[in-house]
């Protein structure tokens, strides 16, 4: 596949829900998809659609190589050792959940600690506190550093033999700061811990070769990564996965089923009971392709440009209020003094900008920053200046409005 050039001229080419004059900024929400995943979405559910692992019938056949063929592409995409350590599943919502409810279950106990951080997602959060309140666990937060970043040095204070579990963001939703997942990952090994890595934001935005982080959970959602809804990533350690009971029981995840006694089929059709997405792993394929022909370097370049740029235009405007680092990985997040967030994504729609605007599922960071709600500019592959500029124009006329 050719490289992509990262201009306005391709993103009308490619992104056909983004029309000119339409200025997209919710990235961090969810991406548009590129005319090359549309088209396989298209081509599996028209030409090519049969079911997987079940039908002896050449098309049946041929969609169960492409459905394996896309957790191959998941897993070289990821570096991962082996396809067998990815598991499909609906997004990383589900796949915090399923290691919640399975691994967790299994090996935390009464007194056991998790350690969170202060900007995650309540995905990363509520899965825990569910788990700590059934098995009588306790969590520990880490604070943040005055810029927006997970403080490590904190949390290596605050880690201790009692902790079982470390579940940390790769790249904040909000703040874009970006963690040291390595570091990170050698804390939690030094008290006996295992870490979970959320990386909704940095899959698309950096990339995740997991043997060089050497966590032992990973996830990510498809959807962020120019892919459909409906279908997402939990990755861990072969060994993990083996020891890791099922968590919903149905077709395709047995072995043998009698009325006496049932079986489980190894990792990872253990975990995926039911029907999969067998379209949402191909166009998830696709997507993939299409990220890695630009190349996530240029990607990120791109991006952090496009923060810069952000930063610079919005923090010349008076009662602008910007949070998180300046070095942040496509995401600005501001307040204006006096204007409801939701003011200013309503005012900015009227001006062909869309922008999120709320607590972006992460409450306890709101709290921390002591404010309801921020507006939130995230950027793509789509993207470029005349974007910012559009942004810069809007919040200029938000301030006009609002005095």
């Amino acid at each position: 596949m050719a490289t992509i050039n990262l201009t306005r001229t391709s993103r009308r080419a490619d992104f056909p829900a983004i029309p000119d004059g339409w200025h997209y900024l919710d990235t961090a929400a969810t991406a548009q998809k590129p005319q090359a995943v549309i088209d396989a979405i298209a081509t599996a559910y028209g030409r090519d659609y049969a079911t997987v692992h079940r039908g002896v019938y050449r098309r049946s056949a041929d969609m169960t190589i492409a459905y394996e063929a896309a957790r191959q592409r998941v897993a070289s995409f990821l570096n991962a050792r082996s396809a067998d350590e990815v598991v499909f599943v609906r997004g990383a919502t589900e796949a915090i959940n399923l290691v919640a409810q399975t691994w967790g279950v299994a090996n935390l106990k009464a007194g056991d600690r998790i350690l969170l951080s202060q900007l995650e997602h309540h995905s990363n959060i509520v899965p825990w506190q569910m788990l700590a309140e059934r098995v009588g666990a306790e969590i520990d937060v880490c604070p943040l550093t005055e810029d927006g970043r997970i403080d490590l040095d904190a949390a290596q204070a605050m880690l201790t033999d009692r902790h079982r579990l470390v579940a940390l963001a790769h790249v904040s939703n909000v703040l874009g700061s970006v963690l040291d997942a390595k570091r990170a990952t050698r804390l939690a090994h030094a008290v006996g811990a295992k870490i979970l890595i959320d990386g909704c934001q940095a899959v698309p935005r950096i990339g995740a070769d997991l043997r060089e982080i050497g966590c032992d959970f990973y996830v990510f959602s498809g959807h962020k990564l120019y892919g459909p809804t409906g279908i997402g990533v939990l990755w861990a350690k072969g060994e993990l996965l083996d020891a890791m009971p099922p968590w919903q029981g149905g077709g395709s995840m047995i072995d043998r089923v009698t009325f006496a006694k049932t079986t489980w089929a190894p990792a990872p059709q253990r975990f995926e009971a039911g029907t999969p997405n067998i379209v949402g792993a191909l166009g998830l394929h696709a997507a993939i392709d299409y990220v890695e022909a630009i190349g996530l370097p240029l990607i990120h370049a791109h991006e952090v440009a496009l923060v810069r740029a952000a930063r610079a235009a919005l923090s010349g405007i008076n009662s602008v209020r910007l949070f998180g680092p300046e070095d942040s990985a496509g995401i600005v997040s501001f307040a204006i003094e006096g204007v409801h967030p939701h003011d200013i994504g309503t005012i900015l729609d009227e001006a062909g900008v869309a922008i999120r605007a709320g607590h972006h599922c992460a409450q306890p960071l709101m709290d921390h920053l002591d404010i309801p709600a921020t507006a939130r500019a995230s950027f793509g592959i789509y993207n470029d200046e005349d974007d910012v500029a559009a942004l810069a124009r809007g919040i200029e006329r938000v301030t006009r409005i609002f005095g």
